[in-house]
């Protein structure tokens, strides 16, 4: 973009709609390259500061600071090699240069606490925003909205809601106007009062740091080298970010300072503020769309699962209710039943134990293990397509109250890494233009090749250890099952003794160890899956970014999901019997699952990995930020007499904002999202825990960005993007999982099939659980146990003879011993009919559901219809007026002509 705006802009020519060519450059969207002409750079006037903490102008309080640069100057600096020291000089200079050149102006000054900083302002004049607007498709007012919006069913609980908003009379209603696209060259067509005040301060901020990416820094025959990405990475500037407006905790002192980040933190971070609506327009208006969507679609996730979390609570009270009337709890618990049911030892190595002795944990199993289980797993899977059918109508709101509709349409501009690797010419498919890009058809199959074989990869390392974790449970099972039958070695464990058993710490230790696997590998992974993605050069920040969000949940998928996959579905299943098991690695005693099953085993595993991941990430948000800035603040104590520090100086202290920081939020709640949905059927608080972390999540996010970072760049987004099609794909499998966690994982079916079929053939007059656990536990021979892998120094009981197993096989003695009987047949056609009907009925309903509620709604299409056509007139009207203005000069040439060919012929008449 050429820097030199004459005055000709204001010209007739300007006014008609001619666009001198030296202004608007007809790539657009590419960096400037040019270079700048003249041995002498022009330099950056430097000022003192005017005392003026609370000032966001330029010393002349006129201009605006739309964006702060900051380094080290290099005069001062004795500590580095003096031709790294003269590389950096330079290639700032030239690149200051170019932002004057491109039409920005400049001012510097030093820094209070430290000479050796000097801050640069960046200003955006009129005539350059103007440019601006038009190359990113920033939409503003042409004309105001005054049909009012459908009144909302919430108005007649008024009385009750103004006390969930934040308070009007400080944040107040935005006037609502219908919005084009901004033309430079048809500027008298939009609603533009004061030009100062025209572009919003986060508009403004997205311009200059369009231009601050694309201004080049070191030019030369074959490199291309440009942007304040890489002069941040390389030294030459320490930070590069906009303000904030105010202290978050007391008002400017600039009458005309807005004070939004005041705004934001007395009706949003605060603490005290988690019960109240979020201020999405005023948030968007300050961080921009991208933040606005972000807290709009997690705010509207905590809004339903509100409905989630009452049920899931009913759930777990009503098992918790009837864990002591539960009849099959009750049989295991009965000396008379449980205490004389012998069973078989649960590994090689392992001795004969009583199946009373698991009395407590049946009873904390009958709390998740029980009809309200399948009851609220059918609604969750319903809930789920409720949940994505009402945020895909509120999305389209938001696209439209905050003019993004159009926005991925219009043509997103491509990132400067990707720009700065073109070197290679072809035919753009759509335009036909000869254009550049980074790499040929062969080069990009490489890059993508190189990036799934990477991911694939860790993807394998992940389900190694996943190997590795089965192992350790098989050994610690095995070591505990022979360490805890011995009442001396529980002493110390006096107050827990009774609820240590075996299958309870191995599952407990197993699962902190997997969180902590967990952890580590995602460290590591998050810089490969950055690395690839930065190699495979996708165009568009959007492409960057949904390559990284498909490569980041793949991993995290197998990473979090896969030990809860393995309890679930695996442990348990291929064990055999206890005179033929099953072994791993030809060692290992495959683990069985406790009489009730493994589902308290998932239960365990779900609140571990949720618990844990809640608490790791609270630090990491919450409490690493707060130290570092409280190091901060202390070690750069003012002790300066020109008193307080200014805005660039008090926000230069604060956190600067991490790349990906918002993705990683996304990523958090998704992962949420699949705890939530995927296992519900087996933990029912799971909602209850995700709603109360989200009401803290919340004003956490809130309270961090507004108090501990400095302000983040605008950017602009339509939708959540990637992360749409991945929750619907959680939806999905959700209900598949859920159907077999009931159906394979919990004691559910078998218990049904016992009730209504096997318990009159048990000899019982009427439908029946008593005797279930008699008749769900098959018998054994001890005697076959000789020619088995035993430990010789393991010296069981000789005195029995039948020990008891769970499974349904034919007893030894019969014919078909120890194979499987007519009632397990029964049992896996009740789980295989279970899972099709279910499936099949709540897809249905899904797909009901997904028809009959409307991704926009009927009012939001009409409003979208009415701006299309206003916008259309609007055009079609200045077109008139610049055809009539450009015909205007000919038709009064035109005119003039007749008359005077009128009076000669009047005069020749005449003569």
């Amino acid at each position: 973009m050429n820097g030199d705006y004459s005055s000709d802009m204001d010209s007739d020519d300007a006014g008609v709609g001619i666009i001198d060519e030296e202004v608007v450059c007809p790539q657009e969207f590419l960096p400037t390259f040019e270079a700048i002409e003249g041995p002498i750079l022009t330099k950056v006037n430097q000022v003192e500061y005017n005392s003026k903490p609370d000032s966001l102008f330029f010393d002349d309080g006129v201009r605006s600071i739309d964006f702060i640069l900051v380094y080290d100057d290099e005069a001062k600096k004795v500590s580095e090699r003096m031709d790294v020291i003269v590389r950096r000089k330079t290639r700032r200079e030239y690149f200051e240069a170019s932002l004057m050149k491109m039409g920005l102006e400049l001012e510097a000054t030093s820094s209070v606490l430290n000479d050796n900083l000097i801050f640069v302002k960046v200003h955006v004049p009129w005539e350059v925003q103007c440019i601006y607007a038009e190359v990113l498709h920033i939409k503003v007012p042409i004309e105001i909205d005054n049909n009012p919006p459908r009144p909302s069913v919430w108005n007649c609980f008024h009385c009750i809601t103004k006390y969930f908003k934040p308070d009007e009379d400080l944040i107040k209603k935005e006037t609502d106007y219908f919005t084009a696209p901004f033309q430079k060259n048809r500027r008298d067509c939009f609603y533009i009062g004061d030009k100062d005040h025209f572009f919003t301060p986060s508009m403004k901020s997205r311009m200059a740091y369009y231009i601050l990416c694309r201004a080049p820094y070191e030019l030369s025959e074959r490199v291309k080298k440009f942007g304040i990405t890489k002069l941040l990475s390389g030294g030459v500037y320490k930070a590069a970010y906009p303000l904030h407006d105010c202290r978050f905790n007391v008002k400017s002192r600039e009458e005309s300072c807005p004070n939004e980040r005041f705004l934001l933190f007395k009706e949003w971070a605060h603490p005290k503020n988690f019960y109240k609506i979020q201020p999405l327009d005023l948030i968007r208006r300050y961080y921009g769309e991208k933040i606005g969507i972000y807290f709009a679609w997690l705010g509207f996730y905590t809004f339903m699962l509100a409905l989630a979390a009452v049920v899931g609570l009913s759930c777990f009270i009503y098992g918790y209710r009837t864990q002591e009337t539960n009849t099959w709890s009750k049989e295991v618990c009965d000396p008379e039943i449980g205490g004389k049911l012998v069973m078989c030892p649960q590994c090689d190595l392992c001795h004969y134990w009583m199946l009373n002795s698991t009395c407590d944990t049946s009873k904390t199993l009958t709390i998740f293990d029980n009809f309200g289980s399948l009851v609220f797993a059918v609604f969750m899977s319903i809930w789920v397509t409720v949940f994505l059918e009402f945020w895909k109508r509120y999305q389209a709101e938001l696209e439209y109250e905050w003019d993004t509709v159009e926005f991925l349409e219009q043509g997103e501009p491509p990132r400067p890494e990707y720009e700065a690797k073109c070197i290679y010419e072809r035919t753009n498919p759509v335009t036909g233009v000869k254009e550049t890009v980074p790499y040929t058809a062969c080069g990009r199959c490489l890059r993508l090749s190189i990036g799934i074989g990477t991911v694939l990869f860790w993807i394998m390392l992940i389900l190694v250890s996943i190997v590795a974790i089965i192992v350790y449970r098989l050994a610690v099972f095995l070591s505990l099952s022979i360490k805890l039958k011995d009442a001396g070695n529980l002493k110390n464990l006096e107050p827990i003794k009774e609820y240590v058993t075996p299958q309870m710490a191995t599952s407990v230790t197993a699962g902190i160890i997997s969180f902590v696997v967990i952890m580590i590998l995602n460290m590591l992974y998050e810089r490969v899956a950055i690395w690839i993605t930065d190699y495979e050069l996708p165009r568009t920040r959007t492409d960057y970014e949904n390559s990284l969000t498909l490569k980041m949940f793949l991993f995290q998928f197998v990473n979090y999901y896969s030990s809860c996959f393995y309890i679930a579905f695996v442990k348990g299943k291929i064990v055999g019997y206890p005179g033929k098991s099953v072994y791993l690695l030809g060692k290992y005693r495959n683990e069985e699952c406790d009489p009730g099953g493994c589902l308290i085993e998932l239960t365990t595993q779900l609140a571990i990995i949720m618990g844990g991941k809640a608490i790791w990430n609270n630090i990491q948000e919450v409490l690493l930020p707060w130290v570092k800035n409280l190091i901060s603040r202390y070690c750069n104590r003012s002790t300066s007499q020109k008193g307080e520090l200014p805005r660039w100086e008090q926000d230069f202290h604060l956190q600067p904002n991490i790349k990906l920081g918002l993705f990683y939020e996304y990523l958090e709640m998704v992962i949420q999202f699949g705890f939530v949905t995927l296992f519900v059927a087996s933990f029912p608080l799971a909602p209850v825990l995700a709603l109360i972390n989200n009401l803290f999540e919340i004003r956490i996010d809130a309270w961090k960005i507004t108090t501990q970072f400095r302000r983040i760049v605008p950017e602009k987004a339509q939708d959540i993007g990637a992360w749409q099609p991945i929750l619907q794909g959680i939806a999905i499998l959700a209900v598949a999982t859920n159907a077999m966690i009931i159906a394979f994982t919990s004691d559910m079916i078998p218990r049904l099939v016992y009730y209504w079929s096997f318990s009159l053939h048990e000899g019982y007059s009427d439908h029946t659980m008593k005797g279930y656990i008699n008749s769900s536990l098959a018998y054994f021979n001890t005697s076959d146990f000789s020619g088995t892998a035993l430990n010789p120094p393991i010296e069981r009981l000789s005195n029995v003879t039948i020990c008891r197993y769970r499974d349904f096989r034919f007893p030894p003695g019969h014919p078909r011993e120890y194979e499987y009987n007519m009632h397990y047949w029964h049992v896996i056609a009740a789980k295989m009919a279970f899972i099709i009907v279910v499936e099949h009925i709540v897809y249905l309903t899904k797909f009901i559901l997904n028809y009959v509620i409307p991704d926009v709604p009927y009012t939001i299409k009409e409003r979208i219809k009415r701006e299309k056509y206003l916008t259309q007139v609007l055009l079609h009207e200045t077109n008139l007026k610049l055809v009539t203005k450009r015909l205007k000069p000919v038709m009064d040439g035109f005119s003039t002509h007749m008359e005077a060919k009128k009076d000669n012929e009047i005069e020749m008449s005449e003569y």
